[in-house]
């Protein structure tokens, strides 16, 4: 049943001075925002919720499996079983999700590698590597589908109001007002509810712009995730599941996330395809031989972003209106994955316990619950960050002689793997 609600076909309700009451509004209708409203509405304990999730584009999320999206997520393990919670993940992987059972991690500026392996770990891959578009079209398909959760398109937040112990509420640009025990931002890294509410955030430039598209090599990928530091930036090529694969021939695309420096960015997107091509070829020093085809290319300014406090009375920060990190290790929307986890966890435990959603000890526990664990993530990214793009040849040296003791010892590879995979 769909019941996708267009704020344009509402324009009656604008006129009335009385607001439409819901238990939990959700804004934003991206992978985040779509996860959170789903693991609320399909478990028996929040049944009796009724969710509205606003979203300003006017219409949810679509999948064209024709061409690839070159926005892509390393999926973990932990991730995987929350999709797989919400009845998602069965549709995901019948679409294209690109398992990937080995990582191959090396440094530019001398012979330290590391390589990690499914087996060593006992599992049948590492992770999957799937487009963002696939995720987000998979989660607001199976939405519509929720009776408890009215999904408003062409919804624009214009202002947010809380007065004394009363609700909290939002005014939508039609004029409506929504109502709720709890609202829960997630809509971006850009966040306009953040701003609306006066949050903190602590945020800086990386001095970097991400390069990412789609490319065909010559040889096949292997199934493997590879990434190569240099002192430019990281360079990755993820595994993608070509849509007709011959199993004799293999799977040759990949997407690539190429972090440097701006002028280097410009330069880079300056050229033409065929410049490109042989440019990243030799950044990556062809381990996949020649780059054959390059698909449209898209720059963005990397920017790391985190919140000083996730909650205030009555809403909650999920996902990139929480943090933002470098795409280096594909950790973002993992991380985001992990706080609907964590939120879904003490609202649930609150219906349980007829606890009232307004109490603000929910959203005080998922903050304690998530914002350390996602300082650390970003205090290792930006550590990684400084480690690789040093000049200083003792710290290259000791960089070289730490990723090749790292890859001698099996059990330290394999907590480092486990910690990575969500396990």
């Amino acid at each position: 049943m769909v019941k996708h609600k267009d704020a344009l076909m509402n324009k009656q309700s604008t006129s009335s001075s009385n607001p439409e009451i819901y238990d939990i509004i959700v804004v934003g209708a991206g992978m985040v925002g779509s996860a959170i409203a789903c693991a609320l509405a399909i478990d028996k304990r929040g049944e009796h919720l009724r969710i509205a999730v606003v979203e300003a584009s006017d219409k949810p999320a679509t999948y064209n499996s024709e061409a690839y999206d070159p926005r892509v997520v390393a999926l973990t393990q932990a991730s995987r079983k929350l999709l797989h919670s919400l009845h998602a993940w069965d549709t995901i992987v019948l679409q294209r999700a690109c398992p990937y059972t080995d990582m191959h991690v090396w440094d530019a500026e001398g012979t330290g590698s590391i390589h990690f392996d499914c087996l060593e770990v006992q599992q049948n891959q590492l992770g999957y590597i799937v487009e963002n578009s696939l995720i987000a079209s998979t989660l607001a398909q199976r939405m519509q589908n929720l009776q408890q959760i009215d999904l408003l398109c062409s919804a624009r937040v214009s202002s947010f109001r809380k007065d004394g112990d009363s609700n909290p509420s939002l005014i939508l640009e039609d004029g409506r007002e929504l109502q709720a025990s709890m609202i829960i931002a997630a809509d971006g890294a850009n966040s306009k509810l953040r701003e609306l509410v006066n949050f903190r955030t602590r945020e800086w430039d990386y001095g970097h712009n991400a390069i990412v598209t789609t490319v065909k090599t010559e040889q096949v990928h292997q199934h493997t995730a590879w990434q190569r530091f240099m002192e430019t930036g990281p360079l990755a090529f993820l595994p993608l599941e070509d849509e007709l694969m011959d199993y004799e021939t293999g799977c040759h695309h990949s997407s690539i996330v190429w972090s440097c420096k701006p002028e280097l960015a410009d330069e880079l997107m300056a050229l033409d395809d065929e410049a490109f091509a042989k440019r990243l070829g030799e950044a990556f020093e062809h381990k996949l031989g020649n780059i054959e085809e390059v698909a449209k290319r898209f720059s963005f300014p990397l920017r790391q972003r985190h919140a000083v406090d996730y909650v205030k009375p009555g809403i909650a920060l999920v996902g990139d209106a929480a943090h933002t990190i470098h795409p280096l290790a594909g950790q973002g929307v993992n991380l985001g994955f992990l706080d609907v986890t964590a939120l879904r966890d003490e609202i649930l435990r609150a219906c349980e316990r007829r606890i009232p959603l307004n109490d603000e000890s929910i959203l005080r526990r998922y903050q304690r619950n998530r914002k350390i664990n996602n300082l650390g993530v970003m205090a290792a990214m930006e550590g990684f960050k400084r480690l690789f793009g040093t000049r200083n040849i003792g710290v290259r040296w000791a960089r070289n002689e730490g990723m090749r003791k790292v890859d001698s010892v099996n059990t330290l590879k394999n907590i480092i793997v486990k910690q990575a995979m969500g396990l």
